[in-house]
């Protein structure tokens, strides 16, 4: 029979877990609509370049505990609504009150004279658990929308930047077949609106966050050596690689990372180029690969 105490370590454990989890989640789609901001408005059904007249950041609420994940709050015209989102990844019953009164009290505290929209955004269906009975009107009168991230569509289909944000949700097996159709995508995109190395890193940021068992060589395989290397990852990869200095174990990581690059559709000449190896060494760390791997 488990202590008292023990249950409560495993509860705390579960909690915090969920917290990282969260915290990890808000953090990236902080930065997706910080530097991405079109991707909400077509997110949402508006244009991109309505992304112009708007200012993205994320709004604390005087003498409260509040904190709005995100506000689009209008530079030039009064008649465009401010937007404030919710990033919502955990069961909560009482988020739409708690949008509804920071949206509130935000407004008294700052004497807006734009009117609102509040936006909820969802990876599933099922994590939608709020109660609406006292919030009829607001959905309605559509003051508040909802998006589940898992319905949007196919991310061949979906415009890059709202592909790239669903790839938060993809599942693990798929994550990795996804994100390199997406990294091509983006690098072979004709006219991108999007600045295409602050999205390549984007990509390779969720990467890390949901694969956090890939290797970096993996990473630097799919991205094509050329473009990551430009990345922040990358750069701040090459520095510990300096100040660690060459080690045994590095090209041990290498050599078993030949067979899943392999299995990933990559040739010799590709793996050998991502790893900086050798093709010999690339074709022996094959040879070696157990049949059934």
């Amino acid at each position: 029979m488990q202590s008292e105490s023990s249950t409560h370590y495993k509860i705390a454990e579960v909690q915090n877990c969920a917290l990282t989890s969260r915290v990890k989640t808000d953090s990236i789609f902080y930065r997706l609509f910080q530097e991405f901001p079109s991707i909400f408005f077509e997110l949402i059904g508006n244009p991109p370049e309505t992304a112009n007249t708007y200012q993205f950041s994320s709004v604390e609420i005087k003498q409260t505990a509040f904190r709005i994940d995100g506000v689009f709050l209008p530079t030039q015209n009064e008649e465009n609504p401010t937007y404030f989102v919710e990033v919502q990844f955990q069961p909560d019953s009482d988020i739409y009150l708690r949008l509804v009164s920071e949206v509130f009290l935000y407004l008294r505290q700052n004497k807006s004279k734009n009117s609102w929209r509040g936006v909820v955004i969802y990876p599933r269906r099922n994590i939608d658990t709020g109660e609406r009975q006292d919030c009829y009107e607001f959905f309605n009168s559509d003051r508040i929308s909802i998006i589940y991230l898992d319905e949007l569509g196919e991310a061949a289909s979906l415009p890059i930047g709202i592909a790239t944000l669903k790839l938060v949700i993809e599942n693990e097996d798929t994550t990795i077949t996804t994100a390199r159709e997406l990294i091509n995508r983006t690098k072979q995109a004709v006219n991108l609106q999007l600045p295409q190395k602050q999205l390549l890193e984007l990509i390779e940021t969720i990467l890390v966050y949901k694969l956090p068992n890939i290797s970096r060589e993996e990473i630097e395989a799919m991205f094509g050596l050329s473009e990551l290397k430009q990345t922040r990852v990358y750069q701040e990869a090459k520095q510990e690689g300096k100040e660690e200095g060459k080690q045994e174990g590095r090209f041990e990581a290498k050599l078993e990372a030949v067979p899943k690059l392999l299995a990933l559709g990559l040739s010799v000449k590709q793996i050998s180029q991502a790893l900086d190896l050798d093709v010999a060494q690339v074709q022996q760390a094959i040879q070696q690969t157990p049949l059934n791997e």
